[in-house]
């Protein structure tokens, strides 16, 4: 249809950003944070903006290969000699030896993208320490959380050593949500947001450290299959933010997040007193006492943002919290129809669309509550449990005995490993 245009999350989150500067409501410094631009990519964008509306947004070029892209072996060949036989070499002197004797012409900051891309670093540290100071707070309530966990003797002996796991929103330095967990788990982590959206809506941006859970290791490229599909390598929680479009902001020091890190100074003299009071000795009893203390310590510690209103994102009334907030997997089915995940083994039944899904790839999609779910090409699936393989009926022989296969012990209900994720591997 003519005049129609069409943006995806992150146009169209840059759609939001930008009218709020129009309206003076976001100031440039702010939105460049936001958005992860620069001040004069900005202005440009603002310029189109006003020509053109809202389809200046809409990349002219989507979904076509530049003409000047290198060849994706050019990438792995620099990476591969740069890590072997030119181990150590600056990136400057890497750019005049792969001109002079590999024959690859390539300028410096090519060069230093691909090295950022396979995790290596110049060898040179040329920059002075970094001058801090402090930050303004964000003027509107909903624009930044900032997200991290705490370990701590919470129950000083009297229970198990447990994780809080929370958000504080920069703007009014509120608790929007927090939850104790054995240990600072995805799974934590994914309840965590949840209630948060449930609750209040989706924010702009996440503010958090660089724990595994959040974003992978510089020195892990994405698999072969990943690249092909042209799927970006995320953890899981990045995959969360990316489908959840909110801006997902790294912290490079315990510094750069000292809003959370103060908020846990105040939890661990406060909260720790309410538990002791409360006499608390278990997981269950110390989030009862947790959720109930929240309220009153968002009553006396929260501030008045600068500007009135929240930037929280209403939830569309399409929007199934279930099918968002959930671990997603890629594999490969079975010439007999079955899929793999863990220790279960589901047989895929066959639909209207198609007898047979041997050798495709689904998605099979972890609930929350322990459950599967398998998807091909977004359309659910149906499954029942496949039978076992010969070879799990079979009598495992150990030192001239005859002993059942499946036989291990349990972990204990309350042990750290039984969390969602673990415990369905266990089962």
């Amino acid at each position: 249809m003519e005049g129609v245009v069409t943006l995806n999350q992150k146009e169209q989150r840059r759609l939001v950003i930008l009218n709020k500067v129009e309206k003076s409501e976001l100031t440039l410094r702010e939105a460049t944070e936001l958005l992860d631009l620069s001040g004069r990519h900005i202005q440009r964008l603002k310029a189109a903006y006003r020509k053109d509306g809202a389809a200046a947004l809409a990349h002219g070029n989507r979904g076509r290969r530049p003409s000047n892209a290198l060849d994706e072996g050019v990438k792995l060949r620099v990476i591969q000699i740069a890590g072997s036989t030119y181990a150590g070499f600056n990136t400057q002197h890497l750019t005049e030896m792969l001109a002079e004797r590999e024959g690859l012409p390539l300028s410096r900051s090519t060069v230093r993208r691909f090295l950022l891309q396979g995790g290596l670093s110049s060898p040179r540290k040329r920059r002075p320490p970094k001058h801090r100071s402090r930050r303004e707070r964000y003027p509107q309530e909903g624009m930044l959380l900032q997200m991290d966990g705490s370990e701590h003797d919470w129950l000083e002996g009297r229970g198990p050593r447990l994780t809080l796991l929370g958000a504080i929103d920069d703007a009014v330095g509120t608790v929007p949500w927090a939850l104790f967990r054995y240990e600072e788990d995805t799974v934590g982590y994914f309840l965590l947001l949840k209630e948060i959206v449930q609750r209040y809506g989706i924010p702009i941006a996440l503010y958090h450290d660089r724990h595994s859970i959040f974003e992978l290791s510089p020195d892990k490229l994405p698999s072969i299959e990943e690249q092909l599909a042209g799927r970006e390598a995320l953890t899981q929680f990045g995959r969360l933010l990316t489908e959840l479009g909110i801006t997902s902001i790294s912290a490079r020091s315990p510094q750069a997040k000292g809003r959370i890190e103060r908020l846990w100074g105040t939890f661990q003299d406060r909260l720790v007193s309410e538990l002791r009071l409360a006499g608390v000795r278990t997981l269950e009893e110390a989030n009862r006492v947790l959720w109930d203390f929240l309220p009153h310590f968002n009553a006396k510690f929260g501030v008045t943002p600068a500007r009135e209103g929240v930037a929280y994102r209403k939830l569309e009334s399409s929007f199934k919290p279930e099918a968002v907030f959930c671990l997603k997997y890629w594999r490969t089915v079975g010439a007999d129809n079955v899929v793999r995940f863990g220790k279960e083994r589901l047989q895929i039944l066959p639909s209207m669309e198609r007898l047979s899904y041997a050798r495709s790839k689904v998605e099979i999609h972890l609930w929350l509550d322990g459950s599967l779910k398998v998807y091909y090409q977004g359309k659910y699936l149906i499954t029942q449990p496949a039978p076992v393989e010969a070879v799990g009926l079979r009598p495992m022989v150990v030192a001239g005995k005859s002993e059942a296969r499946h036989r291990y012990s349990r972990p204990a209900p309350d042990h750290p490993w039984r969390g969602i994720y673990r415990a369905f591997f266990d089962k």
